[in-house]
């Protein structure tokens, strides 16, 4: 099978770096020689492509760099069986899966409707509360704008990751920097009511044979000091790379599974699963307030299927190695429509599918 990674960011190189630490370990993780072909896509932030044997700076540095038109002649040359996207902004999360689906190749995930939707968190709260899903109140601001609501909120721009731009505001005066701050990563901004600890849990749902699998939860670290998580209890800079810190043992763990909690948690990621127009796969983030009651605070819809990988960590606890996750992700992917081959006919389907 011939499994095409696309790495890299088109947007900046923080996600390039992202995508590069997630992408590495994911090679590594679900290498099979008699199984898979891997085949690298990298691409740069300036919009130029590289195909570069490996991940390694050498070899990154080694690729030759090609426009898109040269690019995508290159990837249908390459005749990729399935594509996996390791792309993790929003340009890339939408707009190169899209590419996709245009030259016909399969990709595991999230289509780019869905992957646009949920990292918008404005809409996505919308949609998920139309299915009966709790949300926190909120408003949405622009610049220029005020909120209504008195503290406690969580200010945050409505379309970042990794809790860049967020911040608790608990008297008035934090209010205005708050939102100077959010305005600096978006032109919308979201203020929401803070749901008061509790717990705070992600939660992961897998498409299995039709069935719509909850994963076991992953817990944070969460307390009176540190109510709400940032960009530091994920990522670490470490030199010119990025570190993962949240699955640290003393910052993250699964969930019991006869904890009461689960049954809640699992009936709101369900729902948010198939309001969303999820696919594959999908994550969730939800606070916990003190009576049990669980909150939709964001969808994450995307898994790059290394071993500190959300959904990955969390089907290795329900007993699914990451090289399972992955060949059954792949399989549900080319089980879909198959698109034109190199040649512009049908593709088939290749004989050693993953079971």
């Amino acid at each position: 099978m011939r499994v095409l990674h696309l790495v890299g960011s088109p947007t900046d190189e923080f996600h390039a770096e992202l995508s590069l630490l997630y992408a590495r370990d994911c090679l590594t993780a679900t290498a099979d020689p008699e199984r898979y072909v891997f085949l690298l896509a990298y691409v740069d932030p300036d919009g130029c492509w590289r195909f570069p044997d490996d991940l390694s700076r050498a070899a990154l540095d080694a690729a030759v760099t090609v426009p898109v038109g040269e690019a995508i002649s290159h990837l249908i040359a390459l005749d990729p069986d399935v594509v996996v996207p390791q792309l993790f902004c929003r340009t890339g999360m939408t707009v190169y899966r899209g590419l996709f689906d245009v030259l016909g190749v399969p990709y595991v995930g999230n289509r780019p409707d869905a992957m646009a939707l949920g990292a918008d968190k404005a809409r996505a709260r919308v949609v998920v509360a139309a299915a009966g899903v709790a949300v926190p109140e909120a408003e949405l601001l622009r610049p220029g704008q005020h909120p209504t609501m008195a503290p406690p909120v969580v200010v945050k721009p409505v379309d970042t990751d990794n809790s860049v731009g967020v911040s608790l505001v608990r008297r008035h005066g934090e209010l205005a920097p708050a939102l100077q701050q959010a305005f600096v990563h978006s032109d919308r901004v979201l203020v929401e009511r803070y749901v008061e600890l509790g717990r705070e849990v992600r939660v992961g749902v897998l498409e299995v044979d039709g069935d719509l699998v909850c994963l076991p939860l992953e817990e944070y670290a969460v307390g009176p000091d540190a109510p709400v998580r940032g960009r530091d209890d994920k990522l670490a800079d470490h030199g010119d790379e990025l570190r993962l810190v949240a699955k640290d043992a003393t910052r993250a763990w699964l969930v019991d599974p006869t904890d009461p909690v689960n049954d809640a948690v699992h009936d709101l990621a369900r729902r948010s699963h198939e309001a969303l127009g999820c696919r594959h796969y999908s994550l969730f983030d939800v606070r916990i307030d003190p009576e049990g009651r669980p909150w939709f605070l964001e969808a994450g819809l995307y898994c790059s299927f290394a071993r500190q990988s959300v959904v990955a960590v969390m089907a290795a606890g329900a007993g699914v190695p990451v090289e399972s996750l992955f060949a059954t992700m792949l399989a549900q992917a080319i089980a879909g429509t198959p698109g034109p081959g190199a040649d512009g006919k049908p593709r088939a389907a290749p004989s050693s599918r993953p079971s």
